[in-house]
């Protein structure tokens, strides 16, 4: 859940790197300000299951909490201490992802997944033997991290008829994944389609996002062709390289509060309306592919 409150974490308690006394220093710095955007998203409350005439002013709230946040560990002198590579400032949005969406899930249910997931992506069976085979399943599951998902977390138990081993097994099964990036080009595109198209295999119904800071495509891509929901750009900014925004000319748009209201209410959308699909619900409508 706090993603990059763990980050930073690991790195005040990281026994080899981080120890010099300017790396103390900045750690501490930003440490205090983590503490009090932290509690002032848990003391802030919504927004909720259903829809209020306080969700804007919620939201508003949420995004000039995380402007005011991003901006001051997003400065110069922090950003070259950590570098992309640290995952310090990319785990912020990431963070902020839950504070979002946290009291609407939590309305739903009390025990549903929420936050970075290891989830279902395939099953294969590989016994040594067939006389190992006919004893257990032998099942390997294989998973597909995500940097958001809103879900349920499966325990499965496999056995071989006949036989009294069990395997047990864990896994998430997202029904919304949000996929988190600084900016997006179209590699990063490209692998964020995969990732959608390869759990929308398992998992049809489900709703595959990504939330960029800034955008880093030209008008030659085709969009249609990818496979995934929808693409929040929260700055509404092309990207420019790290150098560049540091300069005095350069106007760094915020975060948008309209653009993560579209975000949250699209998906509270989804998770509140009854997901009709198969082919009996189809060919009562004489059409069986829906949008």
């Amino acid at each position: 859940m706090f993603v990059h409150g763990n980050n930073l974490e690991q790195k005040e308690n990281h026994t080899t790197k981080y120890r010099d006394a300017e790396s103390r220093k900045y750690l501490a710095e930003i440490r205090v300000r983590y503490d009090k955007w932290k509690k002032d998203n848990e003391d802030l409350k919504g927004p909720f299951k259903y829809k209020s005439d306080s969700d804007s002013k919620i939201i508003k709230k949420r995004v000039a909490l995380l402007n005011e946040y991003k901006d001051f560990v997003d400065q110069q002198h922090y950003a070259e201490k950590f570098d992309s590579r640290s995952n310090l400032h990319s785990s912020i949005l990431e963070e902020f992802m839950y504070y979002l969406f946290r009291d609407l899930v939590l309305g739903i249910s009390k025990s549903a997944l929420i936050g970075k997931s290891h989830s279902f992506k395939d099953v294969f069976f590989r016994a040594p033997s067939y006389e190992a085979m006919v004893k257990a399943p032998h099942a390997l599951v294989e998973k597909k991290d995500h940097d958001f998902a809103i879900g349920a977390s499966v325990n499965a138990k496999m056995t071989c008829n006949g036989s009294g081993i069990i395997e047990d097994h864990t896994w998430d099964i997202p029904a919304v994944a949000i996929e988190c990036k600084t900016y997006l080009d179209k590699t990063m595109l490209q692998d964020v389609s995969t990732a959608a198209e390869q759990l929308k295999q398992k998992n049809p119904d489900a709703m595959y996002i990504v939330v960029a800071e800034w955008l880093k495509l030209t008008e030659s891509v085709n969009l249609k062709k990818y496979k995934i929901d929808q693409i929040y750009i929260f700055r509404k900014q092309k990207n420019t390289d790290r150098e560049f925004r540091y300069s005095n000319e350069y106007i760094k748009n915020p975060i948008y509060d309209d653009v993560v209201l579209h975000c949250f209410t699209t998906v509270r959308e989804f998770l509140t309306t009854d997901w009709a699909g198969g082919i009996a619900h189809g060919l009562e409508q004489g059409y069986l592919i829906t949008n």
